[in-house]
C-alpha cells in the first residue's frame, strides 16, 4: 500500500480536486492522509464532508496550531500504514498513472528513494511545456549542485529506508534538506525520467523568489551539508547555472 501524505493549509480552492485526483489513480492500493495545519479557511470542513461519503481510505488529521509543512508531513509519516510513502502538495497535480508507474519503477530498480520528472504549470496548473528532467541516479555530491528533486515526485520504500531519516527538519527548504541528509547517509536516489506531475506556479515576484532561493541554498550548504565557504561557492555556481537553465 502507498501512504500519500498531503500537508493542507488554506487549500480550499484545490483540495477537492486533489482528492479526486488521488481517487482516479490507476493504482488503487493507497491511503490518503491529509494533515490540516490549522488552516483559517474551510479546508478541513471540505475534507470532512468528502470523507463522510468516500470511506476510510481518506483520513484527516487536524493540527491545533500552525507549525509548517515539515511538521505536517512528519505527522502524516507517523500516521502512515503503507510500505510506500509518497508526498503530494495540495496545489500540485499527478498524472493518473503516477503511482502505478513509480511503484513499478521502484520494484524494477530496487530503489529505497525514488523521484521522477515534472512539468511547470501556471496558476491554473495548465502545463507550460517546460519539463524538468531527472538523472537515472543521484548521490549526495551530485545533489548539491542540482535541486531537481521535487517533493510531489518523491516516494520511499520503508522496507529499505529507516522511517526516522525521512522526517523533515524545521528549516528553510526542509524538503531539500531531507533529500541531502538521506543521500549523505549513503542511500542513492533513483530518477524516473518521465513527466508524471505538474508543479503549479502562481504569478509571483520572480526577483523576490530568486533572492529567497539564494538565501536558502546558502543556508543548506553551510548548515545542512556542513560545507566550507569555498566548497559552498563551488557548488553554488553549479546550482545557479542549472537553476537558471531550468527556468528558461
Amino acid at each position: 500500500m502507498v501512504s500519500i501524505v498531503v500537508p493542507v493549509y488554506n487549500a480550499a480552492r484545490y483540495i477537492r480536486k486533489t482528492i479526486d485526483m488521488v481517487c482516479e489513480q490507476t493504482y488503487k492500493d493507497w491511503e490518503l492522509i491529509l494533515v490540516d495545519d490549522a488552516s483559517p479557511d474551510n479546508s478541513a470542513e471540505i475534507i470532512s464532508d468528502i470523507i463522510e461519503s468516500s470511506g476510510k481510505r481518506i483520513r484527516l488529521i487536524r493540527k491545533e496550531r500552525n507549525a509548517g509543512a515539515a511538521e505536517a508531513r512528519n505527522t502524516g509519516i507517523d500516521a502512515s500504514a503503507g510500505r510506500y510513502i509518497a508526498f503530494l502538495d495540495a496545489d500540485d497535480v499527478w498524472m493518473p498513472d503516477k503511482l502505478e508507474k513509480q511503484i513499478a519503477f521502484i520494484e524494477k530498480t530496487g530503489a529505497a528513494f525514488a523521484f521522477h520528472s515534472y512539468e511547470f504549470g501556471d496558476g491554473l496548473a495548465r502545463p507550460t511545456g517546460k519539463i524538468v528532467h531527472v538523472p537515472e541516479t543521484m548521490n549526495f555530491r551530485q545533489a548539491l549542485s542540482r535541486t531537481v528533486i521535487f517533493t510531489t515526485t518523491v516516494m520511499f520504500d520503508t522496507e529499505k529506508i529507516d522511517m526516522e531519516i525521512i522526517h523533515m527538519p524545521d528549516v528553510p527548504s526542509e524538503d531539500t534538506a531531507t533529500w541531502w541528509r538521506i543521500l549523505k547517509s549513503g542511500i542513492v536516489g533513483y530518477g524516473l525520467d518521465e513527466n508524471l506531475a505538474i508543479y503549479r506556479r502562481p504569478p509571483k515576484s520572480l526577483s523576490s523568489n530568486k533572492f529567497i532561493a539564494i538565501e536558502r541554498i546558502w543556508f543548506l550548504y553551510r548548515n545542512i551539508a556542513n560545507l566550507s565557504v569555498l566548497e559552498s561557492l563551488f557548488y553554488f555556481g553549479g546550482w545557479a547555472l542549472r537553476a537558471t537553465l531550468r527556468r528558461l
